[in-house]
């Protein structure tokens, strides 16, 4: 049985046209002609049975046929916001496999002691796009650019909060066992956790987090590189708000 073929398509409902990347996948590696069957994607919740009506060079056009509605997985949102890496490729892995696994937002902070103080995130954004392809996602998760922690503190937050940090002198909470309580994990309202840089925050930034609200956390008793740490809190945010 032929594999179905999955695009992203912002608006999907308001076009006709793939977008030219999906479009060139489509024609050149794909080979889609006219008439064959297609999924759309919107980022939105919503996936399309389409078909290929135009098959040009660089164009291809569609009518969709049906429109289906998609069930989150998960209640509520999950928001990592984490110091980028230096090495870009393991901010990469990250953001692919929280994708994956299902997150709702990024955001990148630029902290005391962050080891990259700039970063783009058009790449990341294309990573995340191959990633909900890749796993049937209906909703594309938000891809923030970085700012620096103060000025994400000073952003409004809902929901619950959290900042994870080594620091044995300031007092933590289990995050599993904080999420997977009853009244966290059966509400609808965000997660946002803040994961710091390989020197982990500064203790001004603990305390500065703390006061606007943010619960101090561990994320267990091994000593995790920065994007291992944001995957393991994507994952237990996941397993606890999961639907089914």
């Amino acid at each position: 049985m032929k594999e179905s073929r999955y695009f992203y398509v912002p608006n999907a409902a308001e076009q006709t046209e793939l977008p030219l990347d999906e479009a060139m996948h489509a024609l050149r590696v794909l080979r889609l002609k006219s008439g064959d069957e297609m999924f759309l994607m919107d980022g939105e919740g919503n996936f399309y049975q389409a078909e290929v009506t135009i098959a040009a060079t660089k164009r291809c056009l569609y009518a969709i046929k049906q429109t289906l509605p998609q069930q989150k997985d998960w209640r509520g949102r999950i928001h990592i916001a984490m110091a980028p890496t230096k090495m870009m490729d393991r901010v990469e892995w990250f953001v692919e496999k929280a994708t994956e696994i299902g997150i709702d937002e990024f955001s990148f902070l630029n902290c005391k002691f962050s080891e990259r103080k700039v970063m783009r995130t058009v790449r990341l954004d294309k990573i995340v796009v191959s990633a909900i392809k890749q796993s049937r996602k209906p909703w594309k998760p938000v891809v923030n650019q970085m700012v620096s922690f103060k000025e994400f503190l000073q952003q409004p937050h809902t929901g619950h909060c959290f900042i994870a940090h080594c620091y044995e002198e300031v007092e933590r909470e289990d995050f599993y066992n904080l999420v997977s309580s009853p009244a966290i994990a059966q509400a609808d309202d965000d997660i946002t956790i803040l994961i710091g840089p390989e020197g982990d925050f500064s203790i001004d930034e603990v305390k500065m987090a703390m006061n606007k609200g943010f619960k101090s956390i561990t994320l267990g008793n091994a000593r995790l590189r920065t994007e291992t740490a944001a995957l393991s809190a994507t994952m237990m945010a996941q397993l606890a708000r999961r639907l089914g």
